[in-house]
């Protein structure tokens, strides 16, 4: 098993959370962050002042997947965030080495 986890753009979350559902993806763990890389942040001009906001609002979707559908799921995410532009986000992978369903204490994938 392995753990997709992928930082993107708050106005991409429905299309991604709708084709991942579509590929069958039934659980994920949705997490309002905020971060910076490549975008730098931006700067707003508010009462004649500039502030330069470093820090930009970001959600991050954190998926397990069996190891035969990391290509696909990564593959979906990346068609359906991509916009062009700096700040598009990451994907990140991890081995998952168990995991453990509280209510029936089945393991393995059976537990994902």
């Amino acid at each position: 098993m392995k753990k997709i986890e992928c930082i993107i753009r708050p106005a991409k979350l429905e299309n991604v959370k709708e084709a991942l559902g579509k590929f069958g993806i039934k659980g994920m763990t949705v997490t309002n962050v905020i971060g910076c890389g490549l975008q730098q942040g931006k700067t707003e001009v508010y009462r004649g002042n500039a502030y330069t906001i470093n820090l930009l609002p970001k959600y991050k979707i954190e998926i397990i997947v069996p190891d035969e559908s990391v290509d696909k799921v990564i593959e979906i995410i990346t068609e359906t965030a991509r916009t062009g532009e700096i700040g598009d986000g990451k994907i990140f992978v991890y081995d998952v080495l168990n995991a453990v369903r509280i209510r029936t204490g089945e393991s393995g994938e059976k537990a994902v």
